[in-house]
C-alpha cells in the first residue's frame, strides 16, 4: 500500500491519546475538501477512522507510532521504523513530521504499477482508481486469496505500467516497497500463518478505504512485529517468480551459451 508500508496517519489533538471514536469502526468519515489524503489507501483509511488526524497532517513518530498501534496492533519498533521511512517526504531539513499529502512525491516512495492508482505520469497518482483496481483483482480468482493471487497482480500492473507509461520507473528500492505493499492484506486483514486473505475484506477495504469492521474483520489479538513483515513480505517475493520447479543456476550458466542458437535434439 505506496504504500503501503509507509505511513501517513496522524495528528497532533488526538494522536498522544487514543480518541473514544477511533475504536468504534462506524465513526468513520470520508475526506472533506481541506483534508490531506496519499496514495497509500491504508494510511488514508486510518484518517478517516480518527486513527491519525482526520486532516492528514502533523504526523509525528509519537503519532504515527500510537496510530498504528491503536489501528492495526504494530508494535512500537515496528511504527518507529515506519515513521524512519516515511520521514524522508517531507523535504525539510531536519524534519519532524510529514502529512499524506506529501506522500504524494512521486518516485520517493508512491511509485508506478500501484494496484490501486494511475501512475503519475497520467496526473493524479493518489486518488482510487477503480478501473486500475478492476485490472489488479481480475488476478484474485478466488474467494480466498492466496499469496500467488496477490503476485500474480502485482506483476500485472507492472507490465500495463512499463507498456503504457513512457516513464515507468521501478527500481530494486521500488520493489521492496511494492512486496512490502502487497503483502499487507495478508498482514492486516488475514492469516500469516497460512499466508491467505479473504477477498472481502481487501476490496472492501480498497474501494472504501475503511477498515472492514463491518464483515467481522477485527485487529490482531497479537502485536505485529517487524519478523512478520519480513517473513510476509519473503512470501510474495517467492510467488512472484514465474519458474516452476527447482533452479539449477549451473546448468543456467552452461545453456545460456547456446540453447538459442542450436534447435532441441541437435545437441
Amino acid at each position: 500500500m505506496k504504500s503501503a508500508i509507509l505511513l501517513a496517519y496522524f495528528a497532533l489533538p488526538w494522536a498522544f491519546a487514543t480518541p473514544q471514536h477511533a475504536i468504534d469502526s462506524p465513526h468513520w468519515k470520508p475526506a472533506g475538501p481541506n483534508d490531506f489524503r496519499g496514495p497509500c489507501p491504508m494510511m488514508n483509511t486510518l484518517a478517516n477512522h480518527g486513527y491519525l488526524p482526520h486532516d492528514g497532517k502533523g504526523l509525528t513518530k509519537e503519532v504515527v507510532t500510537n496510530a498504528l498501534k491503536s489501528g492495526l496492533n504494530f508494535n512500537t519498533s515496528l511504527g518507529n521504523l515506519m515513521f524512519e521511512m516515511a520521514i524522508v517526504v517531507n523535504p525539510e531539513p531536519n524534519a519532524t513530521f510529514f502529512t499524506l499529502d506529501q506522500l504524494n512525491r512521486h518516485n520517493v516512495l508512491e511509485h508506478d504499477a500501484s494496484l490501486s492508482r494511475s501512475d503519475a505520469y497520467f496526473g493524479n497518482n493518489h486518488v482510487f482508481n477503480q478501473t486500475i483496481f478492476d485490472e489488479s483483482r481480475a488476478y484474485w480468482t478466488a474467494p480466498i486469496l492466496d499469496a500467488k493471487m496477490l503476485a500474480n497482480s502485482k506483476i500485472a500492473r507492472q507490465v500495463s505500467s512499463r507498456a503504457s507509461n513512457p516513464n515507468y520507473t521501478f527500481t530494486t528500492k521500488t520493489e521492496a516497497f511494492s512486496v512490502g505493499e502487497v503483502s499487507a492484506p495478508i498482514i492486516v486483514f488475514g492469516d500469516m500463518d497460512t499466508g491467505v486473505v479473504n477477498r472481502s475484506l481487501v476490496e472492501y477495504f480498497f474501494e472504501n478505504e475503511r477498515l472492514p469492521t463491518e464483515l467481522g474483520w477485527t485487529k490482531k489479538a497479537d502485536p505485529i512485529s517487524l519478523d512478520k513483515i519480513t517473513q510476509m513480505s519473503q512470501l510474495i517475493t517467492n510467488a512472484t517468480s514465474l519458474l516452476t520447479g527447482s533452479v539449477d543456476i549451473k546448468a543456467l550458466k552452461v545453456r545460456d551459451l547456446h540453447s538459442g542458437f542450436i534447435p532441441h535434439g541437435e545437441h
